[in-house]
């Protein structure tokens, strides 16, 4: 333990009384004085938190390690007292112990004092955090588990529309520098990583489609998402500055619901018991070099973003990525991958796949299935591309000379679209997305299968 019983007697000697009822207004004020209270108060609150001995108290002692001026190794040693678990000495081992154990339900108090503390942070999360959505059974996830990611609301400023121009034009960019290449009924686009991890958000209308890409740099995700809806305005997306096991939460602008990105899915507000559910489209990363290559006709992303960005090449998120360790808490299953490993991820019709980017070492062809949809994935590891196309049973593919062809001699035309054969049969391309394993498994874990080939 990190506390010693000759320790919690100093605690307890110094302590003030505090009502003997549990109530949420008592309660409320223990986590308000852990906190924010002077010596004395703070004294009194891990006494009193000690003395009630029950394990609801441990979410707002686990926030009180993050916001509050308590060491964090006394905290842990309140934290083994009220729980029971031995979990480490900090926050973000505190907030991984708490994700394994969901059956630890925080008392009632909790969601005042988190809102309040969140509040002081910015009080533009009212927008979020108004107490009627914040009922446990009205959540898709976790309070407790919400975190701050370090900016205020719209602290990562989306890209509406943003200007666009010629490839010619893009002298900013080095041929090695990796974009996200979009393409929908003709219209190709291509959006620099470089630019949009300063951004992690567009809002767009490519080929009459209304979209948006949700750029989750600390899980390495960039999904690329639908957001019309019938007869209505679409959505249009920003970034919270909250996050939920080391994944952005987003909002829509219209309702002010939070968004899982990594599901396309409100999880918290006026729309989490929606049942809505993003569509997704197919969204490549590649080198500037090879899109441009294939798609000389596409627009990218200017530098006049309207912000003053350093947008450099290695700038944004560069230790991060170097990185084996993840920013903020997230458990995950390392057993059969690295937590930062990528992966690329395809789910339809009710199935869901992963394949290790290593995979696609030196560029690589794979015949494959998600669930009973038959599959075949081109893809590069060096240049962390992917792109999936439907095929039908029993059909494979492998590289040919100018692209793909099968046992029966037909050649078959890349394309970001479909796989063309010469007689006009088409192959539809399939949605999928790179991200970091430990992501992946997170949302998807025994639900999804992984390619072991």
């Amino acid at each position: 333990m990190f506390l010693t019983r000759r320790q919690f007697a100093a605690l307890a000697a110094a302590a003030v009384a505090y009502p003997a009822g549990a109530d949420t207004d008592s309660l409320y004020q223990l986590h308000w004085d852990l906190m924010f209270g002077d010596r004395a108060a703070v004294l009194a609150a891990i006494d009193a938190i000690i003395e009630r001995g029950q394990p609801d108290m441990a979410a707002g002692v686990i926030q009180a390690m993050r916001f509050g001026r308590v060491p964090e190794p006394l905290l842990a040693g309140v934290l083994e007292v009220i729980t029971g678990a031995q979990a480490g000495p900090g926050w973000f081992d505190w907030m991984l112990w708490q994700e394994a154990n969901p059956q630890v339900v925080p008392h009632a108090s909790f969601t005042r004092i988190k809102r309040d503390v969140l509040l002081r942070i910015d009080p533009a999360f009212e927008d979020f955090l108004r107490p009627e959505y914040l009922a446990r059974d009205r959540m898709k996830i976790r309070l407790e588990e919400i975190t701050w990611g370090g900016v205020r609301k719209d602290g990562i400023p989306s890209l509406d529309a943003p200007p666009l121009i010629a490839a010619d034009e893009a002298d900013y960019l080095r041929d090695e520098d990796l974009v996200f290449g979009v393409a929908i009924n003709g219209d190709v686009r291509a959006y620099p990583l470089r630019i949009m991890g300063w951004h992690e958000m567009f809002n767009e209308v490519i080929g009459g489609v209304p979209v948006a890409l949700a750029y989750c740099t600390l899980c390495g995700a960039g999904v690329l998402f639908e957001t019309g809806r019938d007869g209505e305005t679409p959505f249009v997306f920003g970034s919270s500055g909250f996050l939920y096991r080391s994944n952005k939460l987003m909002f829509d602008r219209q309702t002010h619901s939070l968004w899982n990105q990594f599901t396309g899915r409100p999880v918290v507000g006026p729309l989490a018991e929606s049942g809505i559910a993003l569509r997704r489209r197919p969204v490549v990363i590649d080198t500037w070099r090879n899109w441009r290559a294939a798609n000389p006709g596409t627009k990218v992303l200017s530098l006049r973003t309207g912000y003053l960005r350093n947008y450099g090449p290695g700038v944004v998120y560069s230790d991060y990525f170097a990185s084996p360790d993840l920013m903020f808490p997230a458990a995950v299953d390392e057993t059969r991958q690295r937590q930062k490993d990528y992966v690329f991820g395809v789910q339809t019709l009710g199935a869901a796949k992963a394949w290790p980017l290593d995979a696609f070492a030196g560029g690589r062809v794979i015949n494959d299935a998600v669930g009973a949809t038959p599959l075949v994935l081109i893809g590069a590891a060096e240049t962390r591309s992917v792109r999936a196309y439907a095929r039908e049973a029993g059909e494979t593919f492998e590289t040919g000379a100018d692209g793909l062809v099968t046992p029966d001699g037909t050649d078959w035309t890349v394309t970001e679209a479909a796989l063309v054969a010469a007689d006009g049969r088409r192959r539809d391309r399939v949605a999928g997305h790179v991200a970091y394993w430990f992501a992946w498994d997170g949302y998807l874990g025994e639900a999804a299968e992984l390619y072991e080939g």
